[in-house]
């Protein structure tokens, strides 16, 4: 009986109350509101990261992770073009104390133009459900997360590009 009990909690929770399964599911998922910091240390709210409207990429990286400074230096080649087209990136460093040290002479040293964060504490990270770096998300003019993948081969930032510009297009 017990097991049966067990059985029907399980095809409750997976199918839910109304017979909706989370795949199906309309509710996109946004950017959950923390609190963050810059490169200089003025903590930031996650609630004020928009683009006027366009989609924008949000960038978890780590100043050791060699999948991350690629994807980093890819897009800042053609970064340009994205601004050009009203995209933007967001990196947020997962670095912690033994290497944040390093974020802004690498960010300086690269001469990178996103908008940079520290993830101090690693609570967004946490909530984002960010394991691994680099984590990248896609979000779209209203801020909801269309997109992400985990990380960095040579070219996808040209499809990350593209589907900015899909994003852009179907406003």
């Amino acid at each position: 009986m017990e097991k049966h009990i067990l059985i029907l909690i399980f095809i409750i929770i997976q199918v839910g109350f109304f017979g909706q399964t989370r795949a199906q599911s309309t509710r996109a998922d946004m950017l959950p509101n923390f609190s963050i910091k810059t490169l200089d240390g003025r903590e930031v709210s996650t609630s004020s990261f928009a683009n006027n409207g366009n989609p924008y990429v949000v960038s978890f990286w780590a100043t050791w992770c060699r999948p991350c400074l690629k994807e980093l230096n890819a897009i800042a080649d053609i970064y340009e073009d994205w601004q050009d087209l009203g995209f933007k990136v967001i990196a947020i460093s997962t670095d912690d104390a033994r290497t944040r040290a390093n974020i802004l002479p690498m960010v300086n040293g690269r001469g990178w133009e996103f908008e940079f964060y520290h993830d101090e504490n690693g609570d967004l990270r946490r909530a984002m459900g960010v394991n691994m770096v680099p984590h990248t998300f896609i979000l779209n003019g209203k801020g909801e997360i269309i997109h992400q993948h985990t990380s960095f081969s040579e070219g996808m930032e040209w499809e990350m590009l593209d589907k900015l510009k899909e994003l852009q297009e179907n406003k």
